[in-house]
């Protein structure tokens, strides 16, 4: 997948029109169109804007062996279809239904900080002494509603998103055989247990 090809699929993920993204980056659409179709190449400022305002990580952008395939599949659902007991419960029976006889794994999932915020997480250390990250609390309060899964059928591996509303799939490109890994902007730890 080339840079203007990343760019392009992040824009969408996040619902952005490309006029829109140029709103936001101060920058003509035409700039936004060259550097999707791969003929022109942001400069390090607008690449790392880009990968704030996109929600990914720079080195995914730059990086031309990332380990999650284009192919992205959402579908929304009704979470209180699924039985009852706690919100991951029901969740556990969604990935189950939707990947019946997979090898399932529920993932840790930690956003990493941006540089800003981690600026912003020393000074409130350094001034406070906060025993704790002030923005990695503020960004695992923001993701309270998704559950993140490794599932394995076959030869293939997918990244499962399950929010309250909504199950998003990606086949992986390469297998991921790590216990801790990255994907985007996110550090993942692998459950040794399976979810059945």
């Amino acid at each position: 997948m080339t840079l203007g090809e990343k760019i392009k699929e992040a824009r969408k993920q996040c619902g952005l029109t490309q006029e829109q993204l140029a709103e936001k980056m101060t920058l003509s659409r035409s700039a936004i169109a060259k550097w999707e179709s791969d003929k022109g190449l942001p400069d390090v400022d607008n690449l790392k804007a880009l990968a704030q305002l996109l929600n990914v990580s720079v080195d995914y952008l730059l990086d031309d062996g990332e380990a999650v395939a284009e192919h992205l599949l959402r579908e929304a659902y009704n979470l209180s279809d699924y039985g009852k007991g706690s919100k991951k419960k029901k969740k556990d029976r969604v990935i189950i239904e939707k990947f019946p006889n997979a090898t399932i794994h529920t993932l840790i999932g930690n956003q990493k900080l941006t540089k800003a915020e981690k600026v912003m997480d020393n000074m409130i250390g350094f001034l406070t002494d906060a025993p704790f990250g002030i923005p990695s609390v503020i960004n695992s309060l923001k993701n309270t509603d998704k559950e993140f899964y490794l599932v394995e059928k076959g030869e293939k591996q997918f990244f499962v998103i399950v929010t309250d509303e909504f199950i998003e799939t990606r086949q992986l490109a390469k297998h991921i055989t790590d216990k801790k890994f990255e994907i985007g902007n996110w550090e993942f730890i692998k459950c040794s247990y399976e979810v059945k």
